[in-house]
C-alpha cells in the first residue's frame, strides 16, 4: 500500500535542509539525490537537471497503458521558506514524529506532496502496476522564490520532459477545511497572477532645511498611499462564482450572483471560516511592501523607490495597468519587478471529476469545491508549455488543525493519518484519471 513508507519519506526529506532565502540562495541537490535514488531503487529512471550548482531538479516519466491519452504532469517544489529554530516548540528540520504527528518544515508546504507522490510511484512500480496516462514527476527547486531555478528553468530549457502533458497537479488544495461542521475539500481551479511592481520617483537632491517641491519622497509616498486606500472593484471570474456558489450550497447560504442586487461582500460574511476560501480572490489586490530611498536625515534624496505586492484575477491584467497607471501617477514611474501570468482550469473536466471521486470515495461526507488560489505556484511556469494546473495535494486534516495558518508558519506539522490519506486519495487518483 501506498501509505505505508509515506511518512518516513516525508520525514526523511523534512531533515534535508533545503532552505530558500531568495536571491540564489539556496541548495535543493541533497533533496534532489535523495528522490532520485527513491525512484531508482524501484526501477524508475531519474534525471538530474541543474540550473546552477546546487539548484537541481529531477524529473522522471511513467509510462502509461494507453498512450494516445494526454500526461499527466504532477510536480512538486524541494525547497522551503526559511524557519528560526528558536521559535519551534520541535526543531524543524528534526522530521519528528510525536503523538502521531510529524513536525518539520516542509510537513505541508510541500515535501508532504512529495512523499505520496513518492510512496505511490514505488508502491506501483513494486507492485507491477501502470497507470493508464503517461505520468510525468518533476521535483522542482526555487518554488519559494522566483522559480527561475526550478519549474522555470524546467519550462524553457528542457520542454522535450513535458511532450504530451496537457494538464498537472500540485500544491494548495485538497485539504480539509473545516467551517461550520462541514468538512469542504477546496481544489484549486485557477490562480491570480503575481504582480511585484517597483515603484521610481525622482526629483531634486538638496538640503532638508530648504524648500523643496520637487521631493522624490514625498512624489512616491502620496503614490503608495494612493494604492494602499484604492478599493479594487469585485470582479467575478468563473471559478469564483462556481467556488462561491458551492461553498454556499454546502453551508446552506443563498448564492445567487445572477440576482441583480448580488451584495458578494455581504454574501462572504455569511460564510463564516469558509470566507478565507474566497474574500481574497473577489477582486485584484495591491499591497505596499518595501520603501527606499535616502542616505541622512538632513539630506532630500534625488531618486526613492519602492515595492508592491500586486495580485491579478484571470482576465483583468489590462484593467490592472490602466488602474495602476492612474495611482501612481505623472511623478512616479513604475514597472514589473516579477510578474507571473493568471491560471484558470477547467472544472468541468474528467480530470477535475477524478480529483472530486477520488476524495469522496475516502471522505463520503465530505464536500468538494473549486476555488482560485490567492497566491501562485509553479504551475504558472509550466503554464508557459499549456499545462493546465490544478492545486491538489490531499490531506484530512483535524479541525484543530489550521492548514492556512501552518504554510510558512512556525511549527508547521502534520497529521500521521493525513498523510496517510492522502497517499490513498493519490493512488486513487492516478489510477482512475484518464
Amino acid at each position: 500500500m501506498a501509505e505505508l513508507d509515506v511518512v518516513a519519506l516525508a520525514s526523511d526529506l523534512i531533515r534535508i535542509d533545503t532552505t530558500n532565502r531568495g536571491g540564489g540562495d539556496c541548495v535543493e541537490r541533497p533533496a534532489a539525490e535523495y528522490v532520485a535514488q527513491r525512484l531508482e531503487e524501484v526501477g524508475v529512471s531519474a534525471t538530474l537537471l541543474e540550473s546552477a550548482p546546487g539548484r537541481t531538479n529531477v524529473v522522471a516519466r511513467i509510462p502509461g497503458s494507453e498512450p494516445e491519452l494526454p500526461g499527466l504532469l504532477v510536480h512538486g517544489h524541494l525547497d522551503v521558506v526559511p524557519a528560526d529554530a528558536a521559535d519551534w516548540s520541535v526543531h524543524p528540520f528534526s522530521g519528528e514524529v510525536r503523538d502521531g504527528v510529524l513536525w518539520g518544515r516542509g510537513a505541508v508546504d510541500m515535501k508532504n506532496m512529495v512523499a505520496m507522490t513518492l510512496s505511490v510511484v514505488r508502491s506501483w512500480s513494486t507492485a507491477g502496476r501502470q497507470p493508464r496516462r503517461d505520468i510525468v514527476l518533476a521535483f522542482t527547486a526555487d518554488e519559494e522564490d522566483t522559480g527561475a531555478y526550478g519549474a522555470g528553468f524546467l519550462a524553457d530549457k528542457h520542454p522535450e520532459f513535458f511532450e504530451g502533458c496537457t494538464e498537472g497537479i500540485s500544491e494548495s488544495g485538497g485539504y480539509t477545511f473545516h467551517a461550520n461542521g462541514c468538512r469542504l475539500y477546496p481544489i484549486g481551479a485557477a490562480e491570480r497572477g503575481t504582480a511585484w511592481l517597483k515603484l521610481t520617483a525622482r526629483g531634486t537632491a538638496g538640503h532638508g532645511s530648504k524648500v523643496n517641491r520637487d521631493n522624490a519622497v514625498g512624489a512616491l509616498a502620496a503614490a503608495m498611499n494612493r494604492i494602499n486606500e484604492y478599493q479594487w472593484p469585485v470582479r467575478l471570474t468563473p471559478t469564483v462564482r462556481e467556488a462561491l456558489v458551492q461553498i454556499g450550497a454546502a453551508l446552506g447560504v443563498k448564492v445567487e450572483p445572477d440576482d441583480a442586487g448580488f451584495d458578494v461582500d455581504a454574501v462572504i460574511e455569511q460564510l463564516g471560516p469558509a470566507r478565507r476560501l474566497v474574500e481574497s480572490t473577489v477582486r485584484n489586490s495591491t499591497n505596499p511592501t518595501m520603501l527606499e530611498a535616502g542616505y541622512k536625515v538632513n539630506v532630500i534624496p534625488g531618486v526613492a523607490t519602492g515595492h508592491v505586492d500586486g495580485r491579478v484575477l484571470p482576465g483583468t491584467e489590462d484593467e490592472f495597468e490602466k488602474t495602476i497607471e492612474e495611482l501612481t501617477g505623472p511623478r512616479v514611474d513604475w514597472d514589473y519587478y516579477h510578474r507571473e501570468v493568471p491560471l484558470s482550469a477547467p472544472v468541468d473536466s474528467p480530470t477535475f471529476a477524478a480529483m472530486v471521486d477520488s476524495l469522496l470515495a475516502e471522505d463520503p461526507d465530505g464536500y468538494v469545491v473549486p476555488y482560485c488560489m490567492g497566491g501562485g505556484t509553479d504551475a504558472k511556469q509550466f503554464s508557459r508549455l499549456g499545462i493546465a494546473g490544478y492545486g491538489f495535494a490531499p490531506l484530512k486534516l483535524p479541525p484543530e488543525f489550521d492548514y492556512g495558518a501552518l504554510f510558512h508558519g512556525v511549527d508547521e506539522r502534520v497529521p500521521v493519518q493525513a498523510l496517510e490519506f492522502g497517499a490513498r486519495v493519490l493512488d486513487r487518483f492516478l489510477a482512475d484519471v484518464g
